[in-house]
């Protein structure tokens, strides 16, 4: 730690490495509302929040967890889920009235193709008016799943079961993931309309 007369600790949630107050001010300067995507170690958050005098304001949220009581079965921290609970907030937030905001990425470095950029994408499939460039987002083939169909086609019976265990014990089968994110993404719309 360094020591002198002008030494100046920086604040706490930044030694924590929680938040990043330079990025963080420009997003108050902006003073639109703020799509906030989260990536957990097992579940994808996003939140629509306004800027308020006693801290932020959350109008709309959906987390990854919801999925599950849509009749999700697959992994609830992947690209597909990812892009499905961006979906869901998205038409949560029009519901609302809510229409435009940007993107809140927290400390995520901005890696293309990501789960944050998923969630984005499915923001703004809902209908959420999300400045950004077409080139980050992840290819739709990604966003359905079919990389992991087509990898589990490849591999024997016996390899298919023991790497995708937890997929068997929830009841769905990896190569059914494609037409089974279809299937969730019009629960969603009939959900929500």
């Amino acid at each position: 730690m360094a020591y002198g007369p002008r030494y100046r600790l920086p604040f706490r949630r930044r030694r924590e490495g929680k938040t990043d107050y330079k990025a963080r001010y420009r997003l108050v300067d902006a003073d639109k509302l703020r799509f906030i995507v989260r990536v957990t170690n097992y579940h994808v958050i996003t939140q629509i929040a306004k800027i308020g005098k006693m801290g932020d304001e959350t109008l709309v949220s959906a987390h990854s967890k919801q999925l599950q009581n849509l009749g999700w079965l697959a992994n609830t921290n992947n690209i597909s889920a990812a892009y499905l609970t961006g979906y869901l907030c998205g038409k949560k937030a029009l519901k609302e009235g809510i229409t435009e905001a940007v993107l809140d990425m927290g400390l995520r470095p901005p890696v293309k193709g990501s789960r944050v950029f998923a969630a984005l994408k499915g923001a703004v499939d809902a209908g959420l008016k999300v400045p950004h460039s077409e080139s980050i987002l992840p290819d739709e083939s990604r966003i359905k799943g079919e990389h992991i169909a087509a990898y589990a086609k490849s591999l024997d019976e016996e390899e298919v079961k023991k790497r995708f265990s937890k997929y068997f014990e929830r009841g769905i089968s990896p190569t059914r993931l494609p037409e089974h994110f279809q299937e969730i993404k019009k629960k969603i719309d009939e959900v929500i309309s």
